[in-house]
């Protein structure tokens, strides 16, 4: 989703940043930043939410950063384009729970669903709309 994050934050001139615990390839554009962080289970979730201001957007696929995310008074957003609020986040915990416990047990082999171009769609729609959205209102 990194090239469609770029298209769309390029599109409305705001900064982004890429967090890791692994390498990143650089950029030469201004509003791209790479933020390399330590080895260790929540290290890079550990950053972001670190340096989260309120109204900003934060996309990932995992749900407990999601949730931290938006207690810190962010957007969340999954790579599906799924917007994650605090209606939703404890049902999505939830969720994320009983899947792991499923996969564990052996009741499900955890497959997802292969990451298509509809999804790539609601994606960069959702994401469109983050952007647009004032940060009061979040």
């Amino acid at each position: 989703m990194k090239d469609e994050a770029l298209k769309v934050a390029e599109r409305y001139g705001v900064p982004i940043v890429f967090v890791a615990n692994t390498g990143l390839r650089p950029s030469r554009d201004p509003l791209v930043r790479y933020v390399m962080v330590a080895k260790g289970a929540d290290a890079a979730d550990d950053w972001i939410v670190e340096h989260l201001a309120a109204g900003d957007v934060v996309v990932t696929a995992d749900i407990p950063l999601a949730a931290r995310a938006l207690a810190a008074g962010a957007q969340a957003l999954g790579p599906t384009g799924k917007l994650f609020t605090d209606d939703s986040i404890g049902m999505a915990l939830a969720l994320r729970d009983l899947n792991r416990h499923l996969r564990e047990t052996g009741e499900s082999r955890g497959l997802n669903p292969e990451f298509g171009p509809r999804d790539r769609s609601r994606f960069l729609s959702a994401l469109d709309a983050a952007l647009r959205r004032p940060a009061a209102a979040v």
